[in-house]
């Protein structure tokens, strides 16, 4: 097939400048087109300068119809509620569209309401956008007009949880996961808690008991493996750029050598899951699609340790991974 226009929408973060870095290398896609509303007119390579002499893309302010004639999928990085709604403009213009927000996410309205505290921009469409998660619903990708691209979190503690429950390998109403994400897990906006003095020489939990991807760790899991799932999950900020490591305790039915072979039978034709004997660590997938997953027998519990990039695997990695399915490519290509 022919080369694959990209436009990134709100291209000034971490997850775009992944997502570009990844385009530029990839061999039958073509960066296009990016916007910004707070940059335009400055070049992709001023604001992101690990660029300079890669692109020559220059940062524009959005314009859906324009979009929509110039690229063949656009990836919007925006936050939650201003991206359903720019989501709405591109696909009514004739995007196809690959959401990094918590938009569409989620089966519910109400659940989607109650946790990020606003009215959302498009409801008709919650509930009915696939997730963007190639290892259970490529089928559903490959025809969407819109995918929703997972939470890091979430990528990480789905994967590891959705096959034991749904053969019943581990009670689903006792899972504790305890997550720790290095610092672009917060994004690139000034925040006070992100600042240097605050994160060096600190490991910290934040969002304790109300943080916004448990529901959606929740809701994927127990859609996949048709079980009610009841999760307590606890992130934590660690002075690393990149990586997440997730802890997962939960009470077996099964040993962690029973969990494992069940990981391998599930994840068998899924070329990113990589069931390991050794104790995943995030530098063992950075820079990386991959995510490492291990198990342990621990008393009357089995420990699950998952390991991703946040940046890939956990953002932009998916969002290529995804935008290789709905064009009909190797999942693999241009992330291997």
């Amino acid at each position: 097939m022919s080369e694959i226009r990209v436009g990134i929408v709100g291209a000034t973060g971490y997850t775009a400048l992944e997502l570009a870095r990844l385009l530029l290398i990839h061999p039958q896609a073509s960066l296009v087109a990016a916007t910004s509303r707070s940059d335009a007119g400055k070049p992709l390579a001023a604001v992101h300068p690990c660029l300079a002499g890669r692109t020559d893309v220059v940062i524009e302010t959005l314009d859906p119809a324009s979009l929509a004639t110039r690229c063949d999928v656009v990836m919007c990085c925006l936050p939650h509620g201003a991206s359903a709604e720019t989501v709405q403009q591109l696909v009514k213009a004739g995007s196809r569209v690959v959401d990094f927000s918590a938009d569409f996410r989620l089966s519910s309205v109400d659940v989607y309401q109650q946790w990020y505290k606003v009215d959302h921009p498009w409801p008709e469409r919650v509930g009915k956008t696939v997730y963007g998660m190639p290892e259970y619903f490529a089928d559903e990708i490959r025809k969407a007009d819109v995918v929703a691209n997972p939470g890091c979190y979430p990528t990480s503690a789905i994967l590891p949880l959705a096959p034991l429950v749904r053969d019943q390998l581990i009670d689903p109403v006792d899972i504790i996961i305890d997550s720790k994400s290095g610092v672009s897990g917060g994004g690139r906006s000034a925040k006070v808690a992100m600042l240097y003095c605050e994160t060096n020489e600190s490991i910290a939990a934040y969002a304790v008991g109300m943080h916004r991807h448990q529901p959606e760790i929740d809701d994927l899991v127990g859609r996949i493996s048709g079980h009610t799932v009841e999760t307590l999950f606890t992130p934590h900020l660690t002075p690393m750029d990149r990586g997440i490591l997730s802890t997962i305790y939960v009470r077996g039915r099964g040993t962690a050598d029973e969990m494992m072979e069940c990981w391998k039978q599930a994840y068998a034709d899924s070329p990113f899951v990589q069931v390991v004997e050794h104790l995943p660590a995030t530098k063992h997938v950075a820079g990386t699609n991959f995510v490492q997953m291990s198990a342990r027998d621990a008393g009357s519990r089995v420990v699950l340790l998952a390991a991703i990039d946040n940046l890939s695997k956990g953002a932009s990695g998916a969002a290529v991974q995804n935008m290789n399915v709905m064009f009909g490519l190797p999942e693999t290509l241009g992330l291997a």
